[in-house]
Order: structure tokens, then sequence, then C-alpha cells
């Protein structure tokens, strides 16, 4: 689908509703629960909720998260996927989504990642936002998203997904948190006077071997435009974006799976390198 079709819209709109039961997304919210709990995939919520019902997955997001807040987690930000042509093609679906960061997802530049965390890994660089005020009021627009952030720093997500083999539908991996795992932030911070995200160019290495390209136009045309697409929709789910809070804004180029006791290393132009090494 173009990246014309996630332009902000110019008023509010109503946030769509699911034909699912409660108890039906109850089921689908506690099958994640205990993929996640147990470190083992689970087959697809789809059959309980449909392929194309986005309302209802969004809901078992809500329950598969509000469990993570109950153990104590923490809320720090959201990431995106499918921002790009690449990654939409390689999980078979035509369109965006959204997720919750968590406070134990983040590592540090050049951190090794936590054995055990995660089930099937995929890694993917992008852009990553910091905000210095709230996305809660006004048009959100690219004016204002682009004044209410702090400064970007280049990113390796690594995502992953409970769902067993990533048999995914588009369903399945909203419902899954976006197919969340965990990320990386780059130590090199730069204001968007220094660098314009959509201008960027990215290459992705694993063991010294180049396995994705990409550009910051091919992140819904521009890092920017998939964040302020975010600012509407976690408005629109009652849950706005907030000073200080990390966004995700999606992959510049295809996901790649990665081994165990491999080095992943991102360098995006003007943000520098970002590195995460895998335990063997």
């Amino acid at each position: 689908m173009s990246p014309d079709a996630y332009d902000v819209p110019a008023g509010r709109v109503e946030r769509p509703r699911s034909q699912a039961d409660a108890a039906t997304v109850a089921a689908a919210g506690e099958r994640l629960v205990r993929a996640l709990a147990t470190n083992t995939p689970c087959e697809p919520v789809r059959d309980l909720i449909g392929r194309t019902d986005v309302a209802a997955a969004y809901l078992v997001q809500g329950h598969l998260n509000a469990s993570r807040a109950a153990a104590g987690a923490r809320v720090v930000g959201r990431k995106i996927g499918a921002t790009s042509e690449a990654v939409q093609t390689q999980l078979g679906v035509d369109q965006p989504d959204f997720g919750v960061l968590f406070d134990d997802m983040g590592l540090e530049d050049g951190a090794r990642v936590p054995a055990g965390r995660l089930l099937q890994p995929r890694v993917e660089a992008e852009v990553a936002f910091v905000l210095a005020e709230d996305l809660d009021d006004g048009p959100l627009d690219l004016a204002q998203v682009r004044a209410a952030v702090d400064h970007a720093v280049a990113a390796i997500e690594i995502v992953d997904s409970r769902i067993r083999d990533w048999d995914i539908s588009f369903a399945d991996t909203v419902a899954d948190n976006a197919s969340s795992g965990l990320y990386v932030l780059g130590s090199r911070r730069c204001t968007l006077a220094e660098v314009e995200p959509v201008d960027v160019t990215m290459s992705m290495r694993i063991d010294d071997v180049e396995v994705s390209t990409g550009t910051g136009a091919a992140c819904l045309g521009d890092p920017l435009r998939a964040v302020a697409w975010l600012a509407h929709q976690a408005r629109l789910f009652g849950e706005p974006l907030r000073a200080g809070q990390v966004v995700l804004s999606g992959a510049l180029g295809p996901m790649r799976p990665v081994a165990p006791g491999s080095t992943v290393v991102a360098e995006i132009s003007g943000f520098g390198s970002v590195t995460a090494h895998f335990p063997g």
C-alpha cells in the first residue's frame, strides 16, 4: 500500500469496534500470556478472533500487555511495525501496526542480548525517536511531531513472535504486541536539525556480512510520517504518546533471522552505528 495512505487525517476519527466478545478476547490473550510466561511458542490466535478483526486484535494485545504491567513492567514507549514494503512482504501484511515498549526491553549499544528472553528472533534496523513533549492534542501533523522530538538515534529492533514458526496473519502480529522482543539504541544522539531521517541510508550486517539495506524513505515515506501516524493511533486508543517515551519508527529495510553467537551491526548515515551481540 502506498505511504500516502498513512498521511495523518484532517480530523479525529472513531476507534474501530470489535466483533469479538470479551470471552473470546480473553481466551486469545491468555494463549499469548502462557506462551510468554513459559517461553514456548503457541498456535496462532486467528482461530479465535479471525484474520481481519483488527479491533479484536488490539484488545487481545491489551490483555497481553496488561498482564505484563500487572507483573511490574512499566511502559516506556511504542513501536511501529511493518512500515516498509519489504517487511510487509515478508510478513504477508499490507499495513503497519503498533505495540508497546516496556522498561525491560531496552538495551544499550554493544549489549549482549539476554539469553533465554527470545524464541525466534529476527533483527531490523530503524530510527528511534525520544520525545520531549506530549503528543496528545492538536493536529498531530508532521510539524508538531518534529517539534516534539528531543533527539533520534540508530536502533536495532529485535523482533520476536510468540506464534509458532512465525505463522502469522495481521491479526496475530497485532495481538502479539506487534511481534515485539527487545531493542538496542545507539549511543550517538542527533537532533532533527543535525540529521533528516527521511534522507538516511541504512546497512545492516550479521557477522560482517551485509544482509539488509534501505533508506529513510522506505519507512512509510518518512520515519516522521510513521511517528505522526502512531501519534494519531495512540490518541485514538486513549493512550497518547508522552514526553520521555521512545518510539521505534519502523524498519528501513528487510528484517533478518539471527542465530546464537552472532553479532549484528546497523549503520545509519548521520546516526552512526549500533551493535548487538547474541550469546552462543
